[in-house]
């Protein structure tokens, strides 16, 4: 008996779930069907206006139909090879520096105040401002650009690792020392477990302000990338190229987001979720 409510809890648990993407699916698309319907309709009304119809290529069909042939040509390829490159090491350089010295400040109270105005101070600074002094430092276009987007990515990152380790109960650490546990046990047994959460929460922050951040840096002085394609594209009036560039930049980085997204509910079971 107690099997059969189980099974038939489990069921319709199951089907609520279910029943939940469904509906959400279903708002994704209708929100992207409205967004689509706006674009076709500005691009009649760019298309049946004299003054206007030199951009008629920004419609939508005309956007559709530049995919193919840039995917022919391997243009959306190469740039989205050249761009990952630079964004993947660009925010893992961020990760490597930003959790570290966030555990410090969420551990040390003098280092926390020493460290916060300063770290404030620069991280208020546009990214893109640095852009003339990492083109002096670096001998190549590529360290700039992976400079500008660890310098843009590491804040959210830092900061967020500092505040899941201020959140985390001080008993916990008591407990690992009275139970013998050595500095590495308690990194990795508490507070990388505890933290894991907040960390992923700063680099799905820093992953948009990086991605943010990219396509302008690949405005000048590189041959290749997404913002590289852009300017291309509107150096010789590619307007459907362009669009379709910037099409792709939103599509790749809804798919990143996604994916951070679902690792973040993945590790949300301390939160009691």
């Amino acid at each position: 008996m107690s099997h059969a409510v189980a099974s038939a809890g489990e069921g319709g648990f199951c089907r609520l779930m279910k029943h939940r993407a469904v509906q959400s699916l279903g708002w994704a698309v209708g929100g992207i069907a409205i967004l689509a319907t706006l674009w076709l309709v500005g691009g009649y009304f760019i298309a049946h206006n004299p003054t206007t119809k030199t951009f008629v290529k920004f419609g939508l069909v005309p956007t559709l139909e530049a995919f193919p042939e840039l995917w022919g040509m391997g243009k959306i390829q190469n740039a989205l090879a050249a761009s990952g490159f630079r964004l993947g090491s660009g925010l893992l350089l961020a990760i490597v520096i930003g959790v570290p010295i966030g555990i410090l400040m969420g551990r040390i109270k003098w280092f926390r105040d020493f460290t916060n105005s300063p770290f404030q101070f620069v991280r208020m600074i546009s990214p893109l401002s640095w852009m003339p002094l990492a083109v002096l430092v670096f001998a190549t276009w590529n360290g700039s650009i992976i400079f500008l987007i660890s310098i843009a990515a590491v804040w959210p990152v830092m900061f967020a690792t500092a505040a899941g380790l201020a959140k985390v109960d001080p008993n916990w650490f008591k407990v690992a020392r009275n139970l013998g546990a050595r500095p590495m046990h308690i990194l990795t047994k508490v507070i990388m477990p505890a933290i894991t959460f907040d960390v992923l929460s700063g680099i799905r922050l820093a992953l948009g302000v990086a991605w943010i951040v990219l396509v302008p840096a690949e405005y000048l002085g590189v041959t290749s990338g997404l913002g590289y394609a852009i300017e291309d594209a509107r150096e010789t009036l590619s307007y459907n190229h362009l669009t379709a560039m910037v099409v792709t930049i939103g599509i790749v980085g809804y798919f990143l987001d996604s994916i951070l997204v679902a690792l973040i509910k993945r590790y949300s079971w301390h939160r009691g979720n």
